[in-house]
């Protein structure tokens, strides 16, 4: 299955929230959807969960237009969304069938899931006597009750210990591995790193970034050389406002072409004390910060 937002439009008055915005997602991967607070990412959830629509373009799975009685979505929201003084049994079983299911279906699937995720101690309990943790797992139940073929995930790492963290990551792992469609957002560049197999970077509306992460990496601009030496200076003074201190002893030597690294590195390894001299790797946080910064 193939989820896929066709060049989508969207504003609020005056304001262009989304400015054409294409992307696909796969079933059995994970999609990343980036950005910073503002960008555009809440807007683009909201318009594929038929919140409201959009302005122009579409949203399509395989091609088709989303027919919401037949492709299940299930949403994680990044602010917690369910009752605090309900019991927790009665509340997943309302949600599930607010979804579609019928009330003993729903009241076995949520008994499956607060078992599988050991919380059926809690059944009866009210949300609000829960830790915050305990509380985001009870939410991810909620999006996952009714079996949905697209899961949303907005920031679901937020909050949780890491014993939580372990079995949140376990629950999305086996619905990936299961055929589902996960859009995954979060301000957390290394849950991003560890699922994602695509990602789209949104900024001030519009796609800064696109495609394959382990490409978008690889072809990242290599034209920058991070050196380890515990006597920097001489490096500092002879590169000039193309060396920029990391540390006490690290710096980061900028390159005017990539194709210069190999000779470089031979000048460096022969002409300084340097304990290491390698090509610097971005991570996602530093591609990130590139294309989600302020634009014009």
């Amino acid at each position: 299955m193939i989820l896929e937002f066709k060049d989508v439009t969207k504003s609020f008055g005056d304001k262009r929230v989304l400015r054409g915005i294409s992307y696909k997602a796969e079933s059995g991967k994970t999609f990343g959807l980036l950005g910073r607070n503002g960008a555009g990412k809440t807007t683009a959830i909201r318009i594929l969960m038929n919140v409201f629509p959009c302005d122009g373009g579409e949203i399509t799975i395989d091609g088709k237009p989303i027919n919401y009685s037949e492709i299940k979505l299930g949403y994680l929201p990044e602010e917690r969304g369910l009752y605090p003084r309900k019991k927790i049994l009665e509340q997943l079983v309302y949600f599930a069938m607010l979804k579609g299911m019928d009330k003993k279906s729903a009241a076995a699937a949520a008994e499956f899931w607060l078992k599988k995720l050991d919380m059926y101690a809690y059944a009866d309990k009210r949300l609000n006597t829960l830790s915050k943790g305990n509380q985001q797992k009870i939410q991810l139940i909620t999006a996952l009750c009714h079996d949905p073929a697209v899961i949303i995930l907005d920031e679901p790492f937020s909050g949780l210990d890491p014993v939580n963290a372990a079995t949140m990551k376990d629950v999305i792992k086996e619905q990936i591995a299961l055929g589902k469609t996960v859009l995954f957002s979060s301000h957390q560049m290394s849950y991003i790193e560890e699922f994602c197999d695509s990602i789209a970077i949104l900024n001030a509306g519009e796609i800064a970034l696109y495609g394959d992460l382990r490409e978008i990496k690889r072809n990242y601009p290599r034209n920058r050389l991070v050196i380890s030496s515990e006597n920097p200076e001489p490096i500092i003074r002879d590169f000039g406002e193309s060396c920029v201190m990391n540390g006490k002893n690290s710096v980061t030597v900028k390159l005017k072409d990539p194709s210069e690294k190999q000779s470089v590195m031979r000048r460096i390894a022969e002409n300084y004390d340097v304990d290491e001299v390698k090509v610097f790797e971005p991570s996602l946080n530093d591609i990130f910060v590139e294309y989600a910064g302020e634009r014009e």
